[in-house]
């Protein structure tokens, strides 16, 4: 079992309407043992992306969420957009002129989750732009998320240069406001979707130190920094997904009493079926979980299909939500 350890921050706070989190929650601060970190566990890893990714169109899912939020679970839907694009290595930014000669291929995640709470509603959306050449390029190089409710809205992108993530932040809220960070490179949550779907046995197990994705630390008022966690990849045995051939990989947050399990195909193309995500609720301390669950998936050039008669594909996705 591969041994891994990350010891980098990320110091950044994303946050809902509550200015500021409980006191006394914040996670205890990463051991500062030296090891390998996950950048070489990825270079170690061979990957090559089937002719599935490479036929001009994206694979566009539908899951079924349950949002822990507040004291209870809400109802909700997240859309996950995974395609191939060629990917301006020093801009970041898609290759769209084909006129820099920087030009790689990433595999990027488009993921929003919606749900209300009560009344009002949450939109969070994170993008992630992953290389597919490990070898030459083993960090995800970008990643962006937006987070909107009715109380405002908050924007945060890290970008990958020089052994360090150039972090940008801007908030509605006083305390944040606009900032710009420079932070070591540490592995993220936020990308381990994409590392399934590239190559699942390249994931770090055994004990980590990782940085909680940019959702969860704007709902659970946490500051992004790394927390030790223990991560695991077997055979699915449980219940809430249906399957043949079934894999999950565990992540355990011991300081945020927090579990996650991501559930995917075990054979090419990984698809992910859904996860769990399991912490205490705010507002009452309870743990409850997070449930999304695969409901649909298609393939298509969804980018061409704008007009009114491609309205009845949402249908066909089950887009009933938005």
């Amino acid at each position: 079992m591969k041994q891994l350890i990350l010891f980098y921050v990320l110091p950044f706070m994303l946050f809902s309407c509550q200015p500021s989190g409980p006191k006394g929650s914040s996670p205890s601060p990463p051991s500062q043992s030296l090891a390998r970190p996950a950048v070489y566990e990825f270079q170690s890893e061979p990957v090559r992306l089937s002719d599935y990714w490479y036929q001009g169109a994206a694979e566009v899912s539908r899951y079924e969420l349950h949002q822990n939020r507040y004291a209870d679970v809400h109802p909700g839907t997240v859309i996950a957009v995974f395609v191939t694009e060629d990917f301006l290595a020093d801009k970041q930014v898609k290759n769209d002129n084909y006129s820099n000669p920087n030009s790689i291929p990433i595999l990027k995640m488009n993921m929003i989750n919606r749900f209300t709470t009560g009344l009002y509603d949450y939109s969070v959306m994170r993008s992630v732009f992953t290389p597919v050449k490990v070898k030459e390029h083993p960090q995800t190089l970008k990643v962006s998320t937006t987070s909107q409710d009715w109380c405002g809205h908050v924007y945060m992108q890290l970008n990958f240069r020089d052994g360090q993530y150039a972090s940008t932040l801007h908030s509605y809220f006083e305390n944040e406001a606009d900032q710009q960070q420079e932070v070591p490179y540490a592995i993220l949550e936020d990308e381990l979707f994409n590392r399934i779907r590239m190559n699942p046995e390249g994931l770090p197990t055994g004990p980590v130190s990782i940085l909680p994705s940019t959702m969860i630390v704007r709902l659970k008022h946490l500051p992004f920094q790394a927390v030790q966690a223990q991560a695991s990849l077997t055979p699915y045995q449980g219940t809430e997904f249906q399957g043949d051939n079934l894999r999950a990989y565990s992540v355990n947050f011991p300081s945020l009493k927090r579990t996650l399990q991501i559930v995917f195909q075990a054979e090419e193309p990984y698809l992910i079926e859904g996860w769990t995500d399991a912490y205490p609720s705010m507002s009452d301390d309870k743990v409850r979980t997070t449930l999304a669950r695969r409901t649909k998936t298609i393939r298509e050039k969804y980018w061409q299909k704008h007009g009114l008669e491609d309205t009845a594909m949402r249908q066909e996705l089950g887009l009933e939500f938005f």
